[in-house]
């Protein structure tokens, strides 16, 4: 008896059922991972970001003033920025040796581990300057699990994309941010209109940690799903998607590592601006509740999603590099209104939110796909992997902190000049990238 072709004989002489290689990892079914992975990332990012200028200034440094309380839970926050490519660095031998699925499986452990011990961490009043300092090791246990979690599905996808719909599907990855912060902005707002002032900060405020715990479990599973699978595998050896090593990677693409990591800093930095910054600036400038802010920001981030997929079908007709320069430029006319805008009504203040999560969207969803486009395939993977860990840590690592202290000491002008710095890097990186051949528009 012949076994049908379509369905190949396994081992035991019956024939497999359900889908064939080339079915199984449809872009549309590595999207739902990449969304996922993505989500869970930056929803921890953000109940950790909006902990710093809600939470931590009272919990763990009340002998400072609510500014210096602000400035000194920032400067915790940037330091999982600065732990992130380290962690790449530390798990990139051990991926080339057990593999993704090792890798992906530590370092989310790690990371849920991180996240649910500052839920569990006393305060200041209790442990003093101790609770501090774990607070700062568990926040660089989030940067090096981070850095760690890399699974290449972004990259994948890329390249399975069809080629003329690259930018919508680059555009697909970046709708974790938005959602992840929808997710951790609603949390905390309605724990903060539920409970009192004394459970809020007696023991409400640690919920969202526990959910993030929740949360990674299931962005876990849901990679693992398709990292597991022998197509992954067959996919990731078929196309040069294997970690290279960095010694390697920097003296061979080293100019295009530098060019990845610049060519995003004006999304990274308005994603920090319009979300961890103005709720900070409200918190101290403003007399307006945390929940109501929340809200208005929430907003902005749903209007953001739809702007991300328009983003991906203008990529598609101008190409993504025209499309990342082109919103670039209206970030740096956006930056020119942030002191009329901040500094005027509560109306105003909501439309710089809106705005801003708008031009988000529009520029944010082409960043990593310029990124992932830039490298020899031998290098994609890992030359993606760490232009967005560099980026993530000069666009938005220290960006809620140096814009609070510029708006404290300078006025929020000065801010402004911050977002506009960002938007000049993107546009510079562009053209340089323009005169080197590297970041191809398409």
């Amino acid at each position: 008896m012949s076994t049908n072709p379509a369905q190949p004989a396994t081992s035991n002489g019956f024939a497999q059922s359900g889908p064939t290689h080339a079915q199984h990892l449809k872009p549309s079914d590595i999207s739902v991972g990449v969304v996922v992975g993505r989500t869970a990332s930056f929803f921890d990012v953000f109940v950790f970001g909006i902990a710093c200028a809600l939470v931590f200034p009272k919990v763990f440094f009340p002998f400072a003033s609510p500014a210096d309380g602000m400035f000194y839970s920032f400067a915790i926050f940037a330091l999982g920025f600065l732990a992130q490519p380290l962690g790449s660095l530390l798990f990139v031998p051990i991926q080339r040796r057990f593999g993704r699925t090792t890798t992906l499986t530590i370092s989310l452990f790690v990371l849920g581990s991180a996240t649910v011990g500052v839920a569990f961490l006393p305060g200041y009043e209790s442990l003093g300057y101790a609770s501090i300092a774990a607070l700062c090791v568990l926040r660089l246990g989030q940067g090096f699990a981070v850095g760690g979690s890399w699974d290449g599905l972004a990259s994948l996808l890329a390249i399975k994309a069809p080629p003329n719909k690259r930018g919508w599907y680059a555009s697909i990855p970046q709708l974790g941010a938005p959602i992840g912060f929808i997710v951790a902005a609603g949390l905390f707002a309605y724990l903060w209109s539920s409970l009192s002032y004394e459970e809020f900060y007696g023991w409400g405020w640690r919920y969202p940690f526990f959910t993030a715990f929740a949360v990674n479990v299931v962005a876990l599973f849901a990679r693992l799903r398709i990292v597991v699978s022998p197509e992954y595998t067959s996919e990731f050896k078929q196309r040069d998607l294997a970690p290279a090593l960095v010694g390697g990677l920097l003296r061979s693409q080293g100019r295009y590592v530098a060019l990845g990591a610049f060519a995003p800093l004006a999304s990274y930095a308005l994603l920090n601006l319009v979300t961890l910054f103005t709720l900070s600036w409200a918190l101290l400038y403003t007399r307006q509740s945390p929940t109501h802010f929340l809200m208005v920001q929430i907003v902005g981030a749903l209007v953001a999603i739809p702007c991300m997929l328009v983003s991906g079908r203008i990529a598609d007709r101008l190409g993504r590099r025209l499309t990342l320069g082109l919103f670039a430029i209206l970030i740096a006319v956006y930056s020119g209104w942030t002191a009329v805008l901040l500094s005027g009504s509560d109306f105003e203040s909501y439309l710089f939110i809106i705005i801003g999560f708008a031009l988000l969207g529009f520029s944010h969803a082409q960043s990593s796909g310029v990124v992932t486009a830039s490298f020899r395939r031998e290098f994609r993977y890992t030359g993606a992997h760490f232009s967005a860990d560099l980026s993530s840590l000069l666009g938005a690592g220290f960006a809620p902190l140096v814009a609070l202290m510029l708006a404290a000491y300078l006025g929020v002008g000065y801010v402004g000049l911050y977002l506009l710095s960002g938007a000049t890097c993107t546009l510079a990186a562009l053209w340089i990238s323009r005169k080197l051949g590297g970041l191809p528009n398409h």
